[in-house]
This record gives structure tokens, C-alpha cells and sequence, in this order.
């Protein structure tokens, strides 16, 4: 390509508090509609604003994860612009002092090298409300109705900084959205659910000569709440800013929209700056003092951010990296293994049960890892006995899944398997005999050359054993049998 692509989000994420930002009325996602309103988030004259304390905190905590620096003194103000489903008319939002300015968040690039990509500010506004658009016949809208509970609920946003360190590909738009969603959500100040409308983005693209120093004009994108939709929006973006330029045409500064359907961007309006908002500060409410007492607590208080994890768990644990990656991805994941690992003599092995046959259960089911059934300590105990030998794989995976359907515990199904696994080779043994003399057909192709049927057979004895015996001995035993060498021949 002859251009060179700067891609920045302004990322907005619904805050996890119990209230909204400037009222008392309750953010309940699944509340019937206009049912959490009052007359402060409905904007009825004469209402003033009360600000929420731990949506403070969580901006706050959201910045110093980020690596931004909190404003000792910040200030709201109002954006005005028409919202029809913001009543008052306009938004309170932040202008000139934001809560937290210029951080980082640490990605990998596209060179496979750590790329700290720049973050101008993080500022507190009031989300508006949902609007619900009617159906005719013809597909068009006869009326629309809103629904204002999701009005005043705290909404933090993020701006990408595109003159430090912005974003130059499709690959690590998609890697800065899921590390911030990661690092939002390791802290707590949000869950980020996307079908939730918890975490949207509005992207901004523009393109210049790779030899450029002044940046083009950017077109944004908005109202992105799918990381699929974000690549495939970014791609037609990226493609269709190429061609104008290439054919001498000129980029409009203006507002798109997505058309999920047909995968193009559409105009939407002429893009605004912040004069076109109007800005002012809020008359009703003070300037807020953040003193380095707060600051500090909140700093505090803050867990292992989940580049710290998986430094300290490879170091400790010598657990292979990827693997590592898997188990950091979300805090509860790694908050499970990290309270199996002390009781664990194998971590690698217990790293690899929870991915691969915990995870497996945890899909089927549609449950997350915080709705497990499953104790931390009998899942340790259950890797214990895999590594002294006691029960077999097979045993340990039956065994599980009992435990996470039944929601009982080790002890209980130890005692059903108390014959442990079949070690003795005569008994092995007897069973080869049973399993070849009832297959006669998988001996006579073995006995031609054709080697296949021999994964039957084990298979075959391992049924018989209800998978209380090691297969390599089975196997073993099975090539004894039939006069084949340990490498089948």
C-alpha cells in the first residue's frame, strides 16, 4: 500500500455502579423500559445533578491501569448537541480537564515487538438513552419510541491519542480493543459485556502518504459494537480512502455509519469539532479535587494487571507461554488456577486440564468461569492423584465430568472408583483375549498388514477396563499378542 493507515478509537464502556452518574435512580440493564427514570436523568426543570462518587473511583482506577495521569482538578461540562433521547437537550460530558490524561496500553505489533499505543485522555459522561425504532411492511420506520433508563448512566470514554503511537492496522486495532477490554475488566470498573451495549467504539481512520508528516482527513465511524463489524468496517474504510486518493479525490472530514449488511460505510453527517459542541462548563456542579490521598488508595487497591500475571506465572510456574496467555485471559480464570496451583505438584498439567477438559465443560454448558461448580481443591486433588498414577486419564476425565454436572464432590466419586486402575497384567491380559477372540475380522486385516484395526482394539479394552487401565500398556499388551513390534511393524 502508498499509504500509511492511523486508526484511533474513542472507546465508551458503561460503568459497573449500582446508581447513574448524577441521580439515584438504579442501572439495571434488564429493567422494563422508562422503569429506572427520574426527574433528574429525564431532565425536568428544576433537577440537579448529584455526581456518584464510585464512578469517580472507577474512572480513576480505569486511568492508572492505563498508565494515564489523574488531573488533581477536573471539571463537567455541558455538550451541547441534539440527542433525542438525552431530554435536557444536551450531554454532560468533560471538555478542557479530564479525569485522567496521557497513558498507554502496551500491545503487540504488528512486528511481533511490544507497541505502547498512545491515550490522550480518559473523561466521565452521562450515556443517553435507547432509542427503539418501529417496523412497517416496506422495512422503514412509521414512528420511534425511547426508552430513557440507560440515560445518566456513568459512561467512560477513552481517546486513542493518533499523534502518539496510533494504531496502523487492522490486527492491532483488534489487539488494543481486546487488551483494553481485558485490562477494563481485570480491575473491575466495568464488565464490558458487548450484547450489552457495555462496550462500544467510534473509529476514527485516516490515511496519508507513507512519507507524510501532517495527518489526512479522518473520517469516523460510529457506534461500533462488534469487534468483527470494527475489522470489517475498518477493511472497506481502509480500501475505499485508497482509491479516492489514488484517483486524485478528496477525503470529506465526516460521520459514517456501518452497514452491517452490505459491509460498506455510509455517510452519516459532516464530522463536528469541539466548537461545533459548544462547550461550557456546567454551572450546577462544582469542580472536582482530586487529592493524592484518593489517588493513592485507589492506586493501592489495584490488582496484577495481566502483563504482570503472565511475567510472574511463567517465572514461577515454568508454564509454557501460550498457555499462560490462555489462563490470563480473563482474572477469573487465572484467579481458579491460581488457587489450584499451591496444592498442585504438576502445574503444567493442571494448566493444561483447565483448558483443555475444563473449558470444554464450561462451554457445553454456556457457563463462565465464575459459575463453575467446580471447588478449586477438588480439582487439585484430582490432578494429584492423575500424577502419582492412582487414576488413570480416562478415569480423571469421567470423574470431572461427574463433579461439574452433579455439583458433588471428590471424595464422593473416589469412593465409587475405589478399585482404582487395573495395573495387573494377567487381568489386562484376559481381556486382550476376550476383545481379539470376539473381533476376528480386525485380527485378519492386522495379520495382512493392514495396521488400523489395532487403535480399535485398544479402544475395545479400554471399555472393558470402564478406562481404568493405561492405554500404552494395553496397546503394549495387544502387540504382544499378535506378534507386532512396538513401532506396529
Amino acid at each position: 500500500m502508498d499509504y500509511e493507515v492511523i486508526i484511533c478509537f474513542e472507546t465508551h464502556v458503561e460503568l459497573k455502579t449500582e446508581t447513574k452518574l448524577f441521580c439515584s435512580c438504579a442501572v439495571r440493564y434488564d429493567a422494563p423500559p422508562n422503569s429506572r427514570i427520574c426527574p433528574v436523568c429525564t431532565g425536568q426543570p428544576g433537577s440537579l445533578p448529584v455526581l456518584n462518587r464510585k464512578a469517580v473511583e472507577h474512572a480513576v482506577r480505569a486511568g492508572l491501569a492505563l498508565h494515564c495521569t489523574p488531573n488533581p482538578l477536573s471539571r463537567f461540562a455541558r455538550k451541547n448537541y441534539f440527542y433525542p433521547d438525552l431530554p435536557k437537550g444536551y450531554q454532560i460530558s468533560q471538555y478542557e480537564r479530564p479525569f485522567c490524561e496521557n497513558g498507554y496500553l502496551e500491545i503487540q505489533g504488528d512486528d511481533g515487538r511490544p507497541y505502547e499505543v498512545g491515550i490522550r485522555r480518559i473523561h466521565l459522561e452521562e450515556d443517553a438513552g435507547k432509542l427503539v425504532h418501529s417496523t412497517s411492511s416496506l422495512g422503514s420506520s412509521d414512528f420511534s419510541l425511547v426508552d430513557y433508563n440507560r440515560a445518566g448512566v456513568p459512561l467512560l470514554e477513552i481517546v486513542c491519542d493518533h499523534e502518539r503511537n496510533p494504531l496502523r492496522s487492522i490486527q492491532e486495532a483488534r489487539s488494543y480493543l481486546e487488551k483494553l477490554r481485558q485490562t477494563l475488566r481485570y480491575v473491575g470498573v466495568s464488565d464490558c459485556t458487548i450484547e450489552k451495549g457495555q462496550f462500544r467504539c467510534d473509529v476514527n481512520v485516516s490515511l496519508r502518504p507513507r512519507s507524510a508528516r501532517t495527518f489526512g482527513r479522518r473520517t469516523e465511524i460510529k457506534n461500533m459494537t462488534s469487534f468483527r463489524f470494527i475489522a470489517d468496517a475498518l477493511e472497506y474504510e481502509i480500501r475505499r480512502q485508497s482509491e479516492l486518493l489514488r484517483t486524485g479525490g478528496e477525503i470529506a472530514q465526516e460521520t459514517r455509519l456501518f452497514d452491517e449488511q452490505r459491509k460498506i460505510t455510509v455517510p452519516m453527517r459532516s464530522k463536528e469539532d469541539a466548537p461545533d459542541y459548544r462547550y461550557f462548563p456546567d454551572p450546577d456542579l462544582v469542580e472536582v479535587e482530586l487529592d493524592e490521598d484518593f489517588i493513592g488508595k485507589i492506586r493501592d487497591s489495584l490488582p496484577e494487571l495481566p502483563d504482570q500475571k503472565v511475567v510472574r506465572l511463567t517465572e514461577e510456574y515454568g508454564i509454557p507461554r501460550e498457555d499462560i496467555l490462555i489462563l490470563t485471559r480473563e482474572r477469573e480464570i487465572s484467579d481458579f488456577f491460581l488457587a489450584c496451583a499451591p496444592l498442585c505438584r504438576d502445574r503444567v498439567r493442571l494448566s493444561r486440564w483447565i483448558i483443555r477438559d475444563l473449558f470444554k465443560l464450561l462451554n457445553e454448558t454456556r457457563r463462565s468461569i465464575s459459575d463453575c461448580p467446580l471447588r478449586p481443591t477438588d480439582f487439585a486433588e484430582l490432578i494429584n492423584l492423575l500424577d502419582a498414577g492412582k487414576i488413570t486419564d480416562a478415569m480423571g476425565r469421567s470423574i470431572l465430568k461427574e463433579m461439574f454436572h452433579k455439583e458433588c464432590e471428590l471424595g464422593q466419586l473416589l469412593n465409587k472408583e475405589a478399585a482404582g486402575p487395573i495395573r495387573d497384567a494377567d487381568t489386562l491380559l484376559r481381556m486382550v483375549d476376550e476383545v481379539t477372540a470376539q473381533n476376528p475380522e480386525a485380527i485378519a486385516k492386522i495379520s495382512s498388514g493392514i495396521l488400523e484395526p489395532v487403535n480399535f482394539l485398544v479402544g475395545q479394552v479400554m471399555r472393558k477396563t470402564r478406562g481404568k487401565a493405561d492405554p500404552k500398556k494395553v496397546r503394549d499388551l495387544i502387540q504382544q499378542k499378535l506378534g507386532l513390534s512396538h513401532d506396529g511393524s
